[in-house]
C-alpha cells in the first residue's frame, strides 16, 4: 500500500491525493478485462476512450512543445506559436520557462486538451541531431532546470505532460530500429539526469517511452529503465505512454512498464493485451497496475466523476497574454554573438530616431547611406519553428521585415531584398492563396471539406465533419491564387498516392508519386516534387486544383489523409538577386542580414548531413559586408550552423525559431528596446569538422556512444579545437563588474554541498540582464575519470546602471557525484575542487575553493 492509498484516521478529512486514490481503486474494481485492456489502448490518433461505466470521460492528448495543436492538424483552429525550445533553453530561466508552461495549459484548456506530449529533454549530443531545435541543452543540468519550469507551468494549469523521449532518442537517423549503446555512467551522468531532476522536482504526470533501443531493449519493453530506474529508483506514479507507432509486442510491453499504446485504435493492447491474459502469456495483475496508473492520469485531469482533479478551475493561474509572452521570450532568447564597435560605439543596438538610423547628429548630405537595408528571404518569409509533430498553426506572424516596418519612424527609409534564397524545395502554397480542402466518395459525390490556411492537407484520426475515411476516394484543394509579382511560377506536390495539379486551366501533372523512405512518417509525407511552371500576370487570379486520390492501405493503425500543394515565386537569377542586395546594402547606413536554415534541414525525421546554410546565404553576407561595415546578421535556425564570415560582420545575433512574434522581438533588440538576453545552452562549433560528435548514422543497426561522458563542453574541454563560441556565451548591452563570491559549505544537507552568493554591479549605461553561472571544477583526477568541470549552477539577475545585486544559489551534492558502476550507485567523490563564477564557460570572472568532505 502506497502513502496515497493509505487509510485516513476516522473524523480526518481526507486530503485530495487520498480522495483520488480512492477514486481511482473504486473504478478499477468495477472494469472487466475487456474494459481495462480498451482503456491501455488509444481509440484514435489523440484520444483515451472513455467509459460510461465508470463514468470516466474522454482524455484527450496533443503536440507539441511550442504550442497546442489540438487534436486536429490544421490550421483551421489556430495556436499560439512560443519560440523554439532552444530558445526557451538560451533564456536560461526556469520561472520564465513556467510561465511558458501556464499558456500552454491554457491553451489546452481551450483546445479541450487534458495532456500535452512534451518537453523533450533529450541531449545534444550532436549539432547533427536532426531536433535538436525540440529539445534544450548539451548539458543536463541546464535541461533539468528548465524542463521542470516547464512541467511545473504546465501542470500549475491542471494539464498533464508526458516527459520524452525516454530515453536515448539524441538523432532521428533510423530511429524507430537503432540500438543506442551507451555506456553505463554516460547513460546515468548525461540522459537520464534531466528526466530524474523533472521527475524528483515536478512530478510529472507522464513520461513518453522512445522509439529507439537503449543496450539491447527498446524502450517500449525496458523494464530495467522503467520499472526498475524510474518507477523504482525515482519514485515516479505516472503513465509511460509510447511514441507514436513505438509499441512492439504484446506482453513484453506490458512486463516492462508501457501502461499506453498509442495512437489507436490498431495497436499492441485492448483486444490484443485481453487475448493475451486470457492465453496465459501475461498476468492480469500487470494490467492492473496500469490501468491505476492511467487512471490516476484522468483524475488529475479531472475526468473521473465524483473525485477532484489535480487543479481546481478557481485555482488555475490568471490567464497569460499569448502574444505578449511569446514576444518576451523570443527577446530574451536572443543570443547576441558578436558586436563590434563601429565609429563611437557597438553598432547595436540601433537608434530608430537618428538620421541615419544609428548615429546621432549625423548629416544627411545627397549620397550618403541612410537608413536600414534587410536583406534575406527569411525576413520577409520567416521561419517561426521546426519542422515535423512540433508543428502548430498561429493565426499570424510578425516577420522580421513587419518588425522592423513597425518599429522605424517614417523618415528612416527601409528597403528588403531577397539576397539569396535558402529554400531549395517548393514549400506549401500560402500567401495569395485562398484555399478549401474538399472530399469526395468514389462516385464523386462531396463527402465534406474545410477551409485551409496553407496548400497542406494533413487530417490524422480526425477528419472534417461529416467524412468517414473508408468512404474517401478523392480529396482536392482549390481556390485561386492571386500572384504579387508576375513571372513563371512554379508548381508541385508532396504526398504518397495520385496527383492531378491543374493552375489555370492548365494540367501541371497527372500521375502517381511514391516515396521509399524507411521512415514511416517521412513516407507519409513525401518528396517535395516539382510539376511545372504557369506564366502568370501580378494581380491577376487564377484558378488552382489539385486533386489527390488516396493510396492503398499505407499500414498506418489509425485514418489518415497528407498531402500538400506546393508553390514557388519565379526564380531569379542568383548572380542577379545577390547583386541588388550588395546595391541595397552599399545605400543603406546599417546592413541587416537574416539568414535562415529551412524545413527540409531541421526536421523530425532525419538527421542533419551538414551545419552549413543552405543556398548562397554565405556568400551574400560575405558581399555585404564587403560593401558595408555596419553588417549585423540574423541567424535564423534552431541549432548550429557553420559561419565562415562571423569574423567579417560588425555583430551576429541568434534569434533561433523565434515563434509567431518574432519579427516584434527582433525589432525590440536591435533598437535597444530590450536586450539580448539569451546565453547559449549548447556550444557552437565554427566547422563540423571540429565537433567533438558527429557520428549519429548507425552501424548495423547500433549507433555506439563510444564518446562517453565526453559530449558538449565536456569534450570542447579536453579537446584541441576552439569553438567558435562557447558554451554559456552571450554579450549584453551593458557591462558587469563581478566583485564578491562567497562560498559556505552547507553540512549536514543531504542535497547540498555549499550555498553560493556571487555581488556583481551593473558598470554600464543601460539597464541589463546577466546570467551568472556556476561551474564545479576537481583539483585532482581522483579514483573516477570525469569531466574538467561541469554546471553546477546559475541565476539570472537584473540590475539599472551603477547598481549593485546578488545571485544566491546552491551548489547541488550530484555536481561531485559520480556513478560507480562497479557499486551500482553514486559515489561522491571528496577532495578539493574550484567554484568559478563566470559570465560563460570561457569567461571565468571569480573563483574560489571548496572542500568536499567524504
Amino acid at each position: 500500500m502506497t502513502p496515497e492509498t493509505a487509510q485516513t484516521p476516522p473524523g480526518t478529512a481526507r486530503r485530495p491525493e487520498e480522495e483520488r486514490e480512492r477514486a481511482v481503486e473504486a473504478a478499477l474494481a468495477a472494469l472487466d478485462l475487456d474494459a481495462k485492456t480498451r482503456l491501455l489502448a488509444g481509440q484514435d490518433m489523440w484520444t483515451l476512450p472513455a467509459l460510461g461505466e465508470i463514468a470516466l470521460g474522454s482524455l484527450v492528448m496533443s503536440d507539441g512543445p511550442v504550442g497546442v495543436r489540438g487534436r486536429h492538424w490544421t490550421d483551421v483552429d489556430p495556436s499560439v506559436a512560443l519560440p523554439s525550445p532552444t530558445a526557451l533553453a538560451a533564456t536560461w530561466d526556469p520561472v520564465l520557462a513556467r510561465r511558458a508552461g501556464r499558456l500552454l495549459a491554457q491553451e489546452a484548456h481551450r483546445k479541450g486538451v487534458h495532456v500535452l506530449l512534451a518537453p523533450t529533454v533529450n541531449l545534444h549530443r550532436s549539432p547533427l541531431g536532426g531536433r535538436h531545435f525540440e529539445a534544450y541543452s548539451e548539458d543536463p543540468y541546464l535541461t533539468g532546470a528548465i524542463g521542470t519550469g516547464y512541467v511545473l507551468g504546465v501542470q500549475d494549469g491542471g494539464v498533464g505532460v508526458t516527459v520524452k523521449h525516454f530515453v536515448g532518442n539524441d538523432a532521428e537517423t533510423d530511429r524507430f530500429t537503432v540500438d543506442n549503446r551507451i555506456p553505463e555512467r554516460a547513460l546515468r551522468e548525461l540522459y537520464l539526469a534531466p528526466f530524474e531532476a523533472i521527475v524528483a522536482d515536478a512530478r510529472p504526470w507522464g513520461v513518453m517511452a522512445a522509439y529507439n533501443a537503449v543496450n539491447g531493449a527498446t524502450m517500449t519493453e525496458h523494464a530495467a529503465l522503467v520499472n526498475g530506474v524510474l518507477r523504482g529508483e525515482w519514485g515516479f506514479d505516472g503513465v509511460v505512454v509510447s511514441d507514436w507507432f513505438a509499441a512492439r509486442g504484446t506482453a513484453a510491453a506490458l512486463r516492462g512498464g508501457l501502461d499506453l499504446a498509442m495512437p489507436g485504435p490498431v495497436t499492441v493492447y485492448g483486444p490484443a493485451l485481453a487475448a493475451a491474459v486470457r492465453a496465459g502469456e501475461v498476468e492480469e495483475t500487470l494490467v492492473d497496475a496500469a490501468v491505476r496508473r492511467v487512471l490516476r492520469l484522468a483524475a488529475r485531469a479531472g475526468l473521473l466523476a465524483g473525485t477532484p482533479a489535480a487543479v481546481a478551475v478557481a485555482d488555475r493561474p490568471p490567464g497569460v497574454d499569448g502574444e505578449a509572452l511569446a514576444r518576451e521570450i523570443a527577446a530574451t532568447a536572443c543570443v547576441l554573438l558578436r558586436n563590434e564597435v563601429r565609429g563611437q560605439a557597438p553598432v547595436l543596438p540601433l537608434d530608430p530616431a537618428a538620421p541615419v538610423a544609428g548615429e546621432p547628429g549625423a548629416g544627411t548630405a545627397a549620397g550618403e547611406p541612410r537608413g536600414v537595408a534587410l536583406i534575406g528571404t527569411a525576413a520577409r518569409h520567416a521561419r517561426i519553428l521546426g519542422g515535423g509533430s512540433a508543428q502548430v498553426f498561429p493565426d499570424h506572424v510578425v516577420t522580421p521585415l513587419d518588425g522592423l516596418r513597425a518599429a522605424l519612424p517614417p523618415e528612416i527609409p527601409l528597403t528588403w531584398a531577397a539576397g539569396a534564397d535558402p529554400n531549395e524545395e517548393l514549400a506549401a502554397a500560402g500567401t495569395g492563396f485562398t484555399l478549401r480542402a474538399v472530399a469526395r466518395d468514389a462516385a464523386g459525390r462531396e463527402l465534406g471539406g474545410e477551409p485551409l490556411a496553407s496548400g497542406q492537407v494533413l487530417w490524422l484520426g480526425d477528419l472534417p465533419e461529416g467524412v468517414a475515411h473508408e468512404d474517401v476516394h478523392t480529396v482536392e484543394v482549390c481556390g485561386a491564387f492571386v500572384p504579387s509579382t508576375g513571372g513563371a511560377h512554379r508548381f508541385g506536390t508532396r504526398g504518397l498516392g495520385g496527383f492531378r495539379l491543374t493552375v489555370g486551366g492548365t494540367v501541371l501533372f497527372d500521375g502517381l508519386q511514391a516515396d521509399e523512405n524507411s521512415d514511416p512518417f517521412e513516407a507519409f509525407f513525401g518528396v517535395p516534387t516539382e510539376r511545372g511552371t504557369v506564366d502568370l500576370t501580378e494581380g491577376r487570379a487564377v484558378e488552382v486544383s489539385l486533386v489527390h486520390t488516396l493510396p492503398g492501405d499505407l499500414g498506418l493503425p489509425v485514418a489518415a489523409v497528407g498531402f500538400a500543394l506546393l508553390h514557388g515565386e519565379p526564380e531569379r537569377d542568383p548572380e542577379e538577386l545577390l547583386d541588388e542586395a550588395v546595391a541595397a546594402a552599399r545605400a543603406a547606413h546599417t546592413a541587416v542580414v537574416v539568414v535562415a536554415t529551412t524545413e527540409r534541414v531541421e526536421s523530425e525525421g532525419f538527421d542533419r548531413t551538414s551545419l552549413r546554410l543552405p543556398g548562397r546565404q554565405d556568400d551574400l553576407v560575405a558581399r555585404v559586408a564587403a560593401v558595408n561595415p555596419r553588417t549585423v546578421v540574423v541567424v535564423n535556425a534552431g541549432a548550429p550552423v557553420e559561419m565562415p564570415w562571423r569574423e567579417e560582420v560588425a555583430a551576429v545575433l541568434l534569434a533561433w525559431f523565434p515563434g509567431q512574434e518574432g519579427g516584434a522581438a527582433l525589432a525590440d533588440v536591435l533598437f535597444g528596446v530590450r536586450e539580448p538576453g539569451g546565453r547559449l545552452p549548447t556550444t557552437w562549433p565554427a566547422r563540423l569538422a571540429d565537433a567533438p560528435v558527429s557520428r549519429v548514422t548507425p552501424e548495423d543497426g547500433r549507433l555506439v556512444y563510444d564518446e562517453g561522458l565526453f559530449i558538449g563542453y565536456r569534450a570542447w574541454d579536453r579537446g584541441t579545437a576552439e569553438p567558435a563560441y562557447p558554451f554559456g556565451h552571450g554579450l549584453g548591452y551593458t557591462d558587469w563588474a563581478y566583485e564578491s563570491l562567497v562560498v559556505e559549505p552547507a553540512p549536514g544537507r543531504d542535497d547540498t554541498l555549499a550555498a553560493v552568493r556571487v555581488e556583481l554591479r551593473n558598470t554600464g549605461a543601460r539597464h541589463g540582464r546577466e546570467v551568472v553561472q556556476l561551474y564545479l571544477r576537481p583539483a585532482e583526477p581522483g579514483p573516477l575519470e570525469r569531466p574538467r568541470r561541469r554546471l553546477a549552477g546559475f541565476a539570472v539577475v537584473e540590475a539599472a546602471p551603477g547598481e549593485t545585486v546578488e545571485a544566491r544559489m546552491a551548489l547541488p551534492v550530484r555536481a561531485a557525484q559520480c556513478w560507480d558502476p562497479e557499486r551500482s550507485g553514486w559515489r561522491l567523490l571528496p577532495g578539493g575542487y574550484a567554484v568559478d563564477a563566470a559570465h560563460s564557460l570561457a569567461d571565468v570572472r571569480l573563483s574560489a575553493s571548496l572542500t568536499v568532505e567524504g
